[in-house]
């Protein structure tokens, strides 16, 4: 009776540790059928498919004869991620989801040992990038942009190395008006020797100058510049800039002086040069509207410094057109100097030819 009694019990044991491993049978099947048909499925029989695979993994990795397996983790990681990806509707279930994968990631992973399920695992794990991406570019869509730039954010963490994301936070965090966060995804990106690096440490320089008014920084970021793009005029052209607003024209010319030494044939800095006595010259005309008119004498002694910066300024601009003389800039500006000046035949001569330029002739 005990022997018998004993054989009933093995078999309900052998019984029951089939039935546990008919869980990861079935677990499969919904995953095949998944793949199989999901394209010509609509979401709602895909998620229902899903989690019904999903119920039979919960009861797998339960049990002590197949909790320890690699495979009923890797099918609960490939179809929670699948959710998570699918399920645009409801985005707490989507997340919820998302979280079952990244564990269960981590336990296939631990128990794989020899690989079987390195494919399905990779695979999983670009759902979830995939599900963090689309979640970022939705709330991106419907401007919600302080919540992408947290997705796009979560997403650089995930992977260091993606500057598309890093682009995406720079850019959602910009929209946000979170100008500090910005600046430091764009220089990530920089970072990366991105085709698009000058353009990226232009829009940060105008950030920092512009949205954060740090003009320290912005030089800062002008400095890192041009180490990577030596000499640039678009960056010295805006240190040029701020040296002026800063009242610093002196380093401002050194630079310049420094730069017309090493090559003398580039008209941007022969123009930049100018700028330096033109745009002081402008600021004294700025003090002179604002002096009483009765102050005659203070007004003729602002009057000449004005005339004596302008003089200054236009052997400089000359130069520049002589160098570049399709230059609109540098003949906008002797057009200004020629009118002041009440040089009636230098005006018209210039004017002429801007006017002759092609992109004034459409």
């Amino acid at each position: 009776m005990k022997k018998l009694i004993l054989s009933v019990g093995i078999m309900s044991l052998s019984v029951f540790a089939y039935a546990q491993k008919s869980e990861v049978s079935e677990a499969k099947k919904s995953w095949d059928l998944f793949q199989a048909m999901n394209q010509a499925q609509n979401l709602k029989k895909n998620l229902e498919n899903l989690n019904k695979g999903l119920a039979h993994t919960d009861l797998a990795i339960a049990h002590e004869k197949t909790k320890n397996l690699a495979e009923p983790w890797a099918l609960r990681a490939s179809m929670a991620s699948a959710v998570a990806l699918l399920d645009t509707l409801n985005e707490a279930n989507a997340l919820a989801k998302q979280k079952i994968a990244e564990e269960a990631i981590v336990k296939a992973t631990e128990l794989d040992k020899k690989g079987d399920q390195k494919e399905n695992l990779a695979n999983a794990q670009i759902n979830i990038a995939n599900a963090i991406q689309s979640r970022g570019v939705r709330a991106y869509n419907k401007k919600d942009f302080a919540t992408a730039f947290k997705i796009f954010t979560e997403i650089t963490e995930k992977n260091p190395t993606d500057t598309s994301m890093f682009l995406n936070a720079g850019v959602a965090a910009k929209q946000a008006g979170n100008y500090a966060g910005a600046v430091k995804n764009f220089k990530k990106v920089i970072a990366f020797n991105v085709p698009e690096a000058k353009n990226l440490f232009l829009e940060a320089i105008n950030i920092e100058l512009i949205n954060l008014k740090d003009t320290a920084a912005g030089l800062a970021s002008i400095e890192e510049a041009l180490v990577k793009f030596p000499d640039d005029p678009d960056f010295v052209g805006t240190q040029t800039d701020i040296y002026i607003v800063r009242g610093e024209i002196e380093k401002s010319q050194v630079s310049l002086n420094k730069l017309i030494a090493k090559d003398p044939n580039k008209a941007i800095y022969q123009f930049l040069l100018g700028e330096t006595y033109y745009k002081q010259a402008l600021g004294v005309q700025n003090e002179r509207v604002k002096l009483d008119a009765k102050k005659v004498k203070e007004y003729n002694a602002l009057t000449a410094k004005m005339t004596a910066l302008i003089d200054k300024s236009l052997p400089f601009y000359k130069k520049a057109l002589e160098l570049d003389p399709k230059a609109v800039h540098t003949l906008e500006a002797l057009k200004q100097i020629y009118a002041f000046k009440n040089d009636t035949k230098a005006y018209e001569e210039t004017n002429k030819l801007l006017k002759a330029l092609p992109q004034n002739n459409n």
